[in-house]
């Protein structure tokens, strides 16, 4: 996906949060905007938004000489997140339909994204996801492919599974879980960022939300918040392109893989008008989406009643 100019703004916004995480007094967030501001003239807007962003936070690392400033909220998310685990499992296990409320429920999520929300309260994010669980924002507008990824799903031995944001990862585990007390058999790999960008999830928050009691957890070789291909490792691309099934989480991912040619499933809350003017849908819609091969969709079809 390119970069809108409705980005530029977001890619100001996401520095300065960065620079005030780590904590670096306001001379330092001035030099940190200033930097930015002499890159973006030079910037290909053909490019994805995740490619910028992997010079944007370049920028803030070097100011501000923190690798991780987001560490503390995306340890707070998962426990957070692992305090309302059994009441999820809860709400899978007496569910109708189990698969699907574990799919909504790795979708609702998604929220627990610091990179592309403006103000943000997890508490009461978390607790929403919950107590309006039966809702979704735009529910009539929502796209749910939820029938073509239970028939994939099926036959598929081999699932890769694209992490997004720490805590976030608690929701995923639940919705892995599932797949496996369903269908009992295949291999399912989970894959994470090779080093922090955001909040997304590397391997210490996949381990912090449990993930690796039920798949296994792999570096996709990425250091930008989604999954750039292009640097991603030999070993994930391979992995990549021989899975039977992709599940891809979030709007990072999104940005970064609408275009490859290899069919997958978009899991996400659409959070921003570029997102939403692309798939086709509203801001904070609950989207399972599932693009084919090359050939993009045309007009978006609702079906199964989100």
């Amino acid at each position: 996906m390119k970069t809108f100019l409705d980005c530029i703004p977001c890619f100001y916004r996401q520095a300065l949060e960065a620079s005030r995480l780590a904590c670096v007094a306001e001379e330092q967030q001035k030099l940190i905007l200033d930097e930015l501001a002499s890159v973006l003239p030079s910037i290909e807007m053909n490019r994805p938004p995740p490619e910028i962003a992997v010079i944007i936070y370049s920028i803030v690392n070097r100011f501000t000489k923190t690798a991780d400033p987001y560490k503390a909220l995306k340890d707070r998310s998962t426990d957070l997140a692992l305090k309302i685990y059994g009441r999820m499992k809860e709400m899978v296990i007496n569910s109708e339909e189990p698969l699907k409320t574990a799919v909504r429920l790795a979708i609702l999520g998604n929220i627990i994204d610091y990179g592309a929300q403006h103000s943000f309260s997890l508490d009461e994010e978390i607790e929403k996801i919950i107590t309006n669980f039966s809702k979704s924002s735009n529910g009539s507008y929502a796209v749910f492919d939820f029938s073509v990824f239970q028939r994939i799903l099926k036959k598929s031995e081999t699932i890769l599974y694209l992490a997004d944001n720490a805590g976030e990862t608690v929701f995923d585990r639940i919705l892995i879980e599932s797949i496996n007390e369903i269908y009992g058999r295949g291999k399912i790999i989970y894959a994470v960022k090779e080093i922090p960008v955001i909040n997304d999830a590397v391997l210490g928050d996949a381990l912090r939300a449990g993930i690796d009691a039920s798949a296994e957890i792999v570096s996709s070789g990425s250091h930008a918040p989604g999954t750039l291909l292009s640097v991603c490792s030999p070993e994930f691309l391979e992995i990549f392109e021989k899975a039977d099934i992709v599940i891809s989480k979030g709007q990072g991912n999104f940005e970064a893989l609408n275009k490859v040619t290899r069919p997958l499933f978009f899991m996400l809350k659409t959070k921003c008008s570029v997102i939403a003017r692309d798939i086709g849908c509203n801001i904070g819609d609950a989207i399972l989406f599932y693009k084919k091969k090359k050939k993009r969709r045309e007009k978006i079809v609702k079906n199964d009643n989100y």
